[in-house]
C-alpha cells in the first residue's frame, strides 16, 4: 500500500470529433509531464468532444482509443482514465476505462446521461458503479453529469478518491465548482475533477476549472482555472485517516440502498 498517491490532471482543448488528432496531441502532453506520477486523468470524451454523433464516431470497446491508452500506461508506467463513446452490439455508451499500468483495464459507463443535450436519446445509461483498487486506492470514477447526483457517489465502500472526468460548459461553471466541493465534504474524500477548456463544435464555450480538493474541501490544485494545465498532485493517505478517524461522519449515514 502506498501511502503517497500522485494524480496529474490534463485540461486541454480538444479537437472536434477527431480522435486521431487528440490522441496525437495528448501523447505530447504525456511526455511532457515532468513528474512521476501513479495516474493520468484526462477529461470525458476526451477523443471526440462531447458530440451526440455516436453512429460517426463510436469505436469497439477494444478499438484504437483502448490501444492507445493500454500503449500510454505501459509505456509510462502509470494508469491513465478518461471516458470514450464507444458502440456495443445495438448501444452506444459514454464508457470510461481505468487502464492499469500492466495494460489491464476496468470500465465504467456513465450512469446519468445529461437530458437537457439529449444524451439520454443517444446513448444508453450505465447500471453499475465502479470502484477501483489502485496501489492500495480506492478509486470512484465517474463522468460529468454523475456530479449532480450525490446518492450515486455515496461513499459506502469507503473509497479515497471520487473522480469526475467532464465537459462542463462554461454557462454552469458555478454549480461544477459548488458540487465538486460539497462531494468532496459529504464523503470525507478526495475530489477530482478533470474539465476541457476552448469551444466544441456546437460553439459551447468551456473553461475549466478542473480541480482537487481534500476531504475537508480545500482545493490542493494550484495552476490557473481557465488554460491548459498540466498539474500533478500528491494526495496522502494519512490526511483521510486522520480527519475520518476524528469527525467519523461516515459512520452516521442515513441507511438506505438504491434499487
Amino acid at each position: 500500500m502506498s501511502k503517497k498517491f500522485k494524480i496529474t490532471i490534463i485540461q486541454s482543448e480538444l479537437h472536434w470529433e477527431n480522435a486521431e488528432a487528440n490522441r496525437a496531441m495528448f501523447s505530447e502532453k504525456i511526455q511532457n509531464i515532468e513528474d512521476e506520477t501513479d495516474l493520468i486523468v484526462l477529461p470525458e470524451m476526451f477523443t471526440t468532444g462531447f458530440s451526440m454523433n455516436a453512429k460517426k464516431l463510436a469505436e469497439p470497446n477494444d478499438g484504437e482509443t483502448l490501444q492507445w491508452m493500454i500503449h500510454e500506461a505501459q509505456k509510462n508506467n502509470c494508469a491513465i482514465t478518461g471516458s470514450v463513446i464507444i458502440s456495443e452490439e445495438t448501444n452506444f455508451y459514454n464508457r470510461l476505462f481505468f487502464v492499469f499500468p500492466d495494460g489491464n483495464y476496468e470500465k465504467y459507463d456513465k450512469k446519468h446521461t445529461f437530458t437537457l443535450a439529449k444524451e439520454n436519446e443517444t446513448y444508453k445509461a450505465g447500471t453499475e458503479r465502479l470502484i477501483v483498487d489502485y496501489k492500495g486506492w480506492k478509486i470512484c470514477p465517474l463522468v460529468c453529469y454523475d456530479l449532480r447526483f450525490p446518492v450515486w457517489a455515496r461513499n459506502t465502500e469507503d473509497y479515497d478518491v471520487l473522480i469526475y472526468v467532464a465537459n462542463w460548459p462554461k454557462v454552469r461553471t458555478l454549480a461544477w465548482d459548488t458540487l465538486l466541493r460539497a462531494r468532496a465534504i459529504e464523503n470525507i474524500t478526495y475530489c477530482i475533477g478533470v474539465n476541457r477548456v476552448g469551444f466544441d463544435g456546437n460553439d459551447h464555450e468551456y473553461i475549466g476549472h478542473s480541480a482537487v480538493y481534500d476531504v475537508l474541501g480545500k482545493q490542493i490544485s494550484t495552476t490557473s482555472y481557465e488554460k491548459e494545465i498540466i498539474e500533478t498532485i500528491i494526495l496522502e493517505k494519512e490526511h483521510i485517516e486522520t480527519n475520518r478517524k476524528h469527525l467519523q461522519f461516515l459512520n452516521d449515514r442515513d441507511g438506505f440502498t438504491l434499487t
